[in-house]
């Protein structure tokens, strides 16, 4: 018996779950496959009564249920850009202590949104310069800034700048420049790998005059990408010193529901036996 997560990091805010489930029940009527919605990481601390009475699901607890049920195997969706620490490290780890109690289960992990080892993808891109266009206001060819959160992972930062430059070729005769940034990065020349810093981006005379679009490298609404966030922040201050620059950003990619054809494809190729960004096969039969 088989069961398929759509697997998140995980946030504090309710719209963060929210927004999972939606996608996770929209994927469900699109392949005709049961998929559900679970987090690495923090949405279980949420209020239940936030999100429609029904606690958000971890996926380590969600694991083991199933596998005390009968479940056989675990394929899990990533709702990750790249390969980060959590997919690649936590999650593992995680599921090896389910496994342990459940040698039986085992485990397949589909390839995240974009991987540069498949064939060459446009479509994040397209989602994406479309999330640009639908903020382009007049005839103004804007400047656009792709910014995501920053990652101490060289190989998630370069899924970054991989997409910057499909974006760049998309919006080549709609925008005068296509660039990116991270919100934040940690301290020391091992993670200079992050610059430019967003808030030293729109500092720098090349943008601190006339209109800036961030295409906002960000799934679901949290306290950085969210209403009020620390995106949110970074803008207004930008703003208040340098008086002509006006900054807009996009919707998120997870608010787009093209990024359901990606999700869908990943899936049909994780279940025709595609490529996989790890597998954890079963260890034996459990003893009675």
């Amino acid at each position: 018996m088989r069961k398929i997560l759509l697997v998140d990091n995980g946030s504090l805010r309710p719209a963060a779950t929210l927004n999972l489930r939606r996608l996770a029940d929209a994927l469900s009527q699109a392949t005709d496959e049961a998929v559900e919605a679970a987090s690495l990481l923090h949405s279980f601390k949420i209020p239940p009564e936030q999100l429609g009475g029904r606690k958000a699901d971890s996926l380590g607890p969600l694991a083991e249920r199933y596998a005390a049920e009968g479940v056989t195997e675990l394929l899990i969706l990533p709702f990750f850009f790249g390969p980060s620490q959590a997919l690649t490290r936590y999650l593992p780890e995680r599921l090896a202590e389910v496994q342990a109690n459940y040698p039986q289960l085992s485990v397949k992990v589909a390839p995240p949104l974009v991987d540069t080892r498949l064939a060459p993808d446009l479509r994040l891109a397209q989602l994406l310069a479309d999330n640009v266009r639908e903020r382009i206001s007049g005839q103004s060819r804007p400047k656009v800034v792709l910014v995501d959160h920053g990652s101490p992972i060289p190989e998630v930062t370069a899924v970054r700048n991989y997409l910057t430059g499909q974006l760049s070729a998309l919006l080549a005769d709609e925008a005068e420049c296509v660039t990116f940034a991270s919100m934040e990065r940690r301290e020391g020349d091992a993670y200079r790998f992050n610059e430019p810093l967003l808030e030293d981006l729109l500092a720098s005379p090349a943008l601190a005059e006339g209109d800036v679009i961030l295409s906002m490298l960000f799934l679901s609404p949290g306290r950085h990408a969210g209403e009020g966030g620390d995106i949110a922040e970074i803008c207004a201050q930008a703003m208040s010193r340098a008086p002509g620059l006006n900054v807009v950003t996009t919707r998120l990619v997870g608010e787009n529901d093209a990024i359901l054809e990606l999700l869908a494809t990943r899936l049909q190729q994780a279940l025709a036996g595609g490529p996989l960004l790890m597998e954890l096969p079963a260890i034996g039969a459990k003893d009675d």
